[in-house]
């Protein structure tokens, strides 16, 4: 098989993958699935299993429960019922037993509660295989030179395991309700003071933040009031999951940075959230890199 005819064969799955997570509140039969990649049914279960070291139906279901689980953390307004049948599910009874079968917990227990330590361990093989088969491009999204203005922020700032953020962010969601601040009106950012995966989990520092200009009672979630700051920004585009969002940073530093002559301000790298999985697929999630610039 020749280098160009092998990426040919890649693109072929990648545009099921891609398929599937637009369409996973559908019936996704072997038909359907195996007329995306253009193989025969014949052969097509046999070829994604070889190529992706799992079944498509078990990634089919992986996929709708990870996402189920991201609406009951972070979704309170969608119903359990809702949820079960939006992943494919006949009634509520079959989406919990599925679910707890994954993860330990049913689906009211993890809404009340996640236990992200067994969620984490559950998903980290399909959070490898999506980074590796569904890796960004960076490089097609071109770099832009912004002025950012000075934005006033509130803040709940994250600080230890990065496991544990899902437990942030309901937290900070909660707030963001309470105070009427929808993503829709108010900006999200994050800030990123580190990589976790160069550093201990103790020293792991996240902020999230809401861009707005009211003032900040003292409060019980541990809001507190933080100001991104004025001046130059490269700014690059990452369109899809967060998995894959380090290949962005990456490029950035390890290509944009070196050529481009500029030097980096004495300001963390920031995002801005503009399309939020589960909200899209998870390949269309939008997230705007800030590199802050002298």
């Amino acid at each position: 098989m020749t280098a160009r005819s092998g990426d040919a064969y890649l693109a072929r799955f990648h545009k099921v993958l891609d398929y599937i997570d637009v369409h996973l509140s559908e019936d996704l039969n072997l038909d359907r699935l195996s007329e995306v990649a253009t193989f025969s049914k014949h052969h097509f279960l046999r070829q994604f299993s070889e190529l992706f070291g799992i079944g498509v139906y078990r990634y089919i279901q992986m996929t709708r429960l990870k996402r189920a689980s991201h609406q009951l953390a972070f979704r309170g307004g969608q119903t359990i019922t809702d949820i079960a049948l939006d992943s494919g599910y006949d009634n509520p009874e079959s989406f919990s037993r599925a679910f707890k079968k994954s993860i330990g917990q049913t689906p009211t227990e993890f809404r009340k509660q996640p236990q992200w330590a067994p969620w984490h361990a559950t998903y980290q093989p399909l959070a490898e295989l999506r980074t590796l088969h569904m890796q960004n491009t960076p490089d097609t999204h071109p770099v832009k030179l912004v002025d950012v203005k000075e934005t006033p922020v509130a803040v709940l700032e994250h600080r230890g395991d990065p496991r544990l953020i899902g437990d942030s962010i309901r937290q900070f969601i909660a707030w963001r309700k309470q105070q009427h601040l929808p993503p829709t009106k108010n900006a999200t950012f994050n800030i990123l003071y580190n990589d976790p995966e160069e550093i201990d989990h103790a020293d792991y520092r996240f902020d999230l933040c809401v861009a707005t200009e009211q003032d900040i009672e003292d409060n019980h979630y541990g809001i507190v009031r933080k100001t991104i700051p004025a001046g130059r920004c490269a700014v690059l585009r990452h369109i899809g999951s967060d998995e894959t969002l380090r290949q962005s940073v990456s490029y950035l530093y390890s290509e944009w940075l070196p050529q481009s002559g500029e030097e980096p301000r004495d300001f963390p790298l920031y995002v801005q959230r503009v399309r939020f999985f589960p909200d899209v697929p998870e390949h269309e999630a939008i997230v705007d890199i800030f590199l802050p610039l002298k």
